[in-house]
């Protein structure tokens, strides 16, 4: 059904070429490799990444001196 022959793959890499440049592609190359790399190393040890953030660790999520902290919500209308 997708069958590329090498024609196809030939065109797509000229204009590859074009699009991005002769001295792109080492760069380009360069991060996909990494992106593949690390793709591959997260579905391998998926349960070593930890996706939560704990309490305090993203900015802002700190109270601001002088304010009270209540776990009841705010009163309703």
């Amino acid at each position: 059904m997708f069958g590329v022959g090498a024609g196809e793959w030939v065109l797509i890499l000229l204009v590859i070429v074009v699009v991005f440049g002769a001295s792109k592609l080492p760069q380009l190359g360069d991060g996909l490799g990494r992106a593949l790399k690390n793709f591959k190393r997260a579905v391998t040890s998926a349960n070593e990444i930890e996706v939560s953030a704990k309490k305090g660790e993203i900015p802002g999520d700190q109270p601001k001196p002088g304010a009270t902290q209540s776990s009841d919500p705010a009163p309703k209308p």
